[in-house]
């Protein structure tokens, strides 16, 4: 066991204020996270964290990564068939979380889910490397498997199955899916841990209310 009550970090890369603000939260996204994508410490700005809501009401986080942003939302792609795709079939409310280290940053996004129409998940799963297109295939996602093997020995099938395919059919059981915010908190690290916070919520007339949160 370790005691890590003694490590602490004091956050000083910056300050957000009110003259900092946008009308629409995805704007502000949008600056944060270029200026994430472009820092020499940050390898993958677009990971970030899905949590869900699963049977019993358990929740669950993993990573993945962000394809796209747009006005309506955030878009990742997923085995519908898997833990997550399930917990979402049974329960849309998702929550998305961004922390780039190195600009004391963090991004917490509450929304519902939705999958996105057949014809986008085409396009972007036959931009992918082939290989990255057969993974997606062959992986039972969330199911037990034997060993390593049953992967390899799959992949190695398929890879030799569609050698002479012009195109691999996306398969129905793997799309996209688009995350529209109804919050969009962010988060500044500051010194004495006096953070600034503000928290966007959606209105019924579609306009963005903003809050400054306490730390």
């Amino acid at each position: 066991m370790s005691d890590l009550s003694n490590k602490r970090k004091n956050y000083e890369a910056g300050f957000f204020t009110e003259s900092d603000l946008k009308e629409n939260p995805m704007e502000l996204f949008r600056d944060w996270f270029l200026q994430a994508d472009a820092h020499p410490l940050i390898a993958e700005a677009n990971a970030m964290s899905v949590s869900t809501v699963e049977n019993a009401l358990i929740p669950r986080t993993r990573m993945v990564l962000l394809k796209q942003y747009t006005w309506e939302g955030f878009i990742f792609y997923t085995n519908y068939s898997g833990r997550k795709g399930s917990a979402i079939e049974a329960n849309p409310n998702v929550c998305l979380h961004f922390f780039w280290t190195a600009l004391e940053k963090q991004v917490i996004i509450n929304g519902t889910a939705e999958k996105i129409a057949p014809n986008l998940s085409d396009g972007y799963f036959h931009s992918r490397p082939r290989k990255s297109q057969i993974g997606a295939i062959v992986s039972p996602q969330s199911r037990i498997i034997p060993n390593r093997d049953f992967l390899d020995q799959k992949s190695a099938e398929w890879e030799e199955k569609t050698k002479d395919w012009d195109e691999i059919p996306r398969p129905d059981y793997w799309g996209g899916y688009l995350v529209r915010p109804a919050q969009i908190e962010f988060w500044q690290g500051r010194p004495n841990r006096l953070h600034d916070r503000f928290l966007y919520t959606l209105q019924k007339d579609f306009n963005w209310k903003i809050e400054r949160l306490a730390p």
